[in-house]
């Protein structure tokens, strides 16, 4: 090879773009997440099959792995940035960066729960009536590290699914993960603890963080995630309003800071615009329109970016 072919290869490897590594949830949380990062401003796609999703981002490169893997692979560096969930990155006692936590679950925007559940039957009430017991769950790390600091001790098995049906004869009780509490009283189980509720996370690979470029691109992606989940709930309202009732019409505005009036050609009218929780919309449009105001339009959001 000549000096000149070598000079060429290596500035050819030095000017290389850097990328991102990105893990991103498969299972549960995969539909709300690619549907997040859509409405961020990001285009994911993926096969059923495959593991290696597309972004239309040419810094980032995704892969797909399950949220209890996660936070590992963050700590380990084979990811600069993750997402999953706050109980996750205890379980693995893993040590990331957590960047933004995102509220947001495969079933809504609420937080989900770990809980400590019995048979509805059951004599036992507390968590102090678990000692000498057996327990079955996903989550054996935490949840011995949180009996240890109540003072109890059990048994605490890994449980490979269908954790609700091993009570009474194959467990004493479970610790399982619930957003609404159905299908625990489906199989007729009772809770008797929260131990831990718990919501999505991006988490950072410290040496990554360190990393001027990468954090930058980070920061940018929470921000825009936050955004869009932000507007998940929120809605835009404009309208029409008479001078002579601006003031009252005013008064019946909630806004995140004061709403935006704009003059029209018309002296006698104004126009005006608002954003707002979307719950409110629906008691709060006959209100205006019997205080005078007119042409009003709600329309969605994609980003709020305080």
């Amino acid at each position: 090879m000549t000096a000149k072919s070598k000079n060429v290869s290596t500035k050819t490897i030095s000017s290389a773009s850097p990328r991102l590594k990105l893990g991103l949830p498969k299972g549960s949380l995969q539909d709300a997440t690619f549907k997040l990062f859509a409405k961020a401003g990001f285009r994911v796609q993926v096969g059923s099959r495959s593991y290696y999703p597309t972004i239309d981002d040419p810094d980032i490169e995704c892969i797909m792995v399950r949220a209890q893997e996660m936070a590992r692979y963050v700590d380990n560096g084979i990811f600069d940035v993750g997402l999953t969930g706050k109980d996750w990155v205890l379980e693995q006692n893993a040590d990331v960066v957590e960047v933004a936590e995102l509220r947001y679950a495969k079933g809504g925007l609420n937080p989900v729960r770990w809980v400590v559940a019995v048979p509805e039957d059951s004599s036992m009430k507390t968590l102090k009536d678990l000692k000498g017991k057996r327990i079955a769950t996903e989550l054996v790390g935490y949840t011995r590290r949180y009996l240890k600091s109540k003072g109890v001790s059990a048994e605490v098995e890994f449980s490979w699914g269908a954790t609700e049906v091993k009570p009474p004869q194959l467990a004493d009780a479970i610790v399982e993960l619930t957003e609404t509490g159905s299908s625990l009283r489906a199989n007729k189980l009772r809770i008797i603890d929260v131990m831990l509720e718990s919501t999505t996370r991006i988490i950072a690979n410290k040496k990554a963080w360190k990393d001027p470029w990468k954090k930058k691109k980070i920061e940018n992606m929470a921000m825009l995630l936050q955004g869009a989940l932000a507007a998940e709930e929120k809605v835009g309202l404009k309208m029409n309003a008479p001078k002579a009732s601006l003031k009252e019409i005013c008064g019946l505005l909630p806004s995140m800071h004061a709403p935006t009036i704009s003059h029209q050609t018309d002296p006698e009218w104004v126009s005006l615009e608002v954003i707002l929780d979307e719950r409110q919309a629906r008691d709060l449009i006959p209100r205006l329109k019997r205080r005078g105001a007119s042409g009003i339009v709600e329309y969605p959001l994609n980003k709020v970016i305080p």
